[in-house]
């Protein structure tokens, strides 16, 4: 027989999996209900971004704070990796009066978490703890996280990279993660390419003649000018815009009056418009500000028009969609990932880290809808369970990126 010794096995490395962080399920739910309670509108997130940064400082993070506005980010290096990978969750939530009726409801009247940013930063906070524990990674991690993601224009995405983001920070790829309700709980929707619309913001006004509401042909009636505006706004998307193209004009504003018996000054306007094409962007600028100009000018009244460049069209880059796409069969299996989801109307402010960056925008399904509470609602509220999903893919993305 050889007196020889045989060599121990080398053991096959292991991805983290959701069921690693399960154990930081209940502490990862408390910190998710305790900024949910504790909502900060866009550029004010003082109190959430000092709980960010001292979150990484306890897990070992160097914080660099006041990243435009109150943006920052914890970097970890481990190793001898030269690789760098950046990751962004936002912070701010939205001026709506929460009515959920939760016990971990909003306490601030007027200010809720209703798009699910509470669940993106503890996702990120969640991976960060695990990540810095274990370090089955070799290169740099940079943990971004965004103020005033919901501003519509000059927004928190477009402040960061402004401020010398990617300068300070550099990053070979760059990911961001947003819930989807409507989706199956865990879900992961990917898109390689123009993902997300472009979103521009109208703001209108209406300047007339006020006078008697019972001798209205002394007056030059804003209102009915403003009115006949609206229901013209209706035909660009579907008499000017071809439709193989996309495009969404929507009024989400109407404001003139208060008296019944007053014809008033002025009439006020507010549209959304959303579109994935320049062409088509271009041209529904022209036809929106052509129709209130005229409409105005044929009621003998004045059109005050400014309009405001949103968020690009957000664009993923094809092969980080594919690691996303490699982590999410990984951890939820094929039948879990969507590889090619339609285009999604809704715009997003990380399409200006990726006009900076390569990168991809992930979205994670939350749920059923329940009563029509979708993003944006009153009623809507994060899917705890998907705590410990996003938290696992974010770690295993660092560890297969930064290998």
């Amino acid at each position: 027989m050889s007196d020889s010794v045989s060599s121990p096995s080398v053991q096959p490395f292991q991805y983290t999996r959701i069921e690693d962080l399960k154990p930081h399920a209940d502490e990862l739910t408390r910190i998710r209900k305790y900024l949910h309670q504790h909502p900060e509108l866009a550029f004010a997130e003082h109190q959430t971004s000092r709980l960010m940064a001292q979150k990484l400082e306890e897990y070992g993070y160097v914080v660099t704070r006041g990243i435009g506005g109150t943006g920052l980010v914890g970097t970890l290096k481990n190793g001898t990796g030269s690789k760098r990978l950046g990751i962004r969750a936002d912070m701010d939530a939205l001026p709506i009066h929460e009515c959920t009726g939760a016990a971990h409801a909003s306490t601030v009247a007027g200010r809720m978490h209703a798009c699910g940013h509470d669940g993106h930063m503890t996702m990120l906070l969640g991976a960060a703890r695990h990540l810095a524990k274990h370090r089955n990674f070799s290169g740099t991690l940079n943990l971004i996280f965004q103020p005033a993601e919901e501003k519509g224009f000059d927004s928190g995405a477009k402040a960061m990279v402004n401020d010398g983001l990617f300068d300070r920070f550099p990053c070979d790829a760059v990911y961001a993660m947003h819930n989807h309700p409507g989706v199956e709980q865990g879900r992961i929707l990917l898109r390689r390419g123009a993902f997300m619309a472009a979103g521009d913001r109208v703001f209108v006004k209406i300047l007339g003649v006020g006078g008697h509401a019972a001798r209205p042909h002394l007056a030059a009636d804003p209102l009915v000018a403003a009115a006949a505006i609206v229901s013209s706004l209706q035909t660009v998307v579907a008499r000017n815009v071809d439709p193989a193209e996309t495009a969404v004009v929507t009024v989400g504003r109407f404001r003139s009056g208060d008296a019944l018996n007053v014809i008033p000054e002025m009439a006020e306007i507010g549209i959304s418009v959303r579109s994935f094409s320049p062409a088509v962007r271009a041209l529904l600028q022209k036809r929106i500000t052509d129709i209130i100009s005229g409409i105005a000018q044929a009621h003998d009244t004045q059109a005050d028009i400014q309009y405001i460049e949103g968020y690009p069209v957000l664009i993923n880059t094809p092969e980080a969609v594919d690691l996303a796409a490699e982590v999410a069969n990984d951890l939820m299996g094929p039948d879990g990932v969507e590889l090619e989801h339609p285009q999604i109307t809704g715009s997003e402010d990380f399409a200006y880290m990726l006009q900076a960056c390569p990168g991809a925008l992930i979205r994670i399904g939350n749920g059923p809808l329940v009563k029509g509470r979708g993003l944006h609602n009153a009623g809507y509220d994060f899917n705890d369970d998907n705590l410990t999903c996003g938290a696992a893919f974010w770690c295993q993305l660092a560890e297969r990126f930064l290998r």
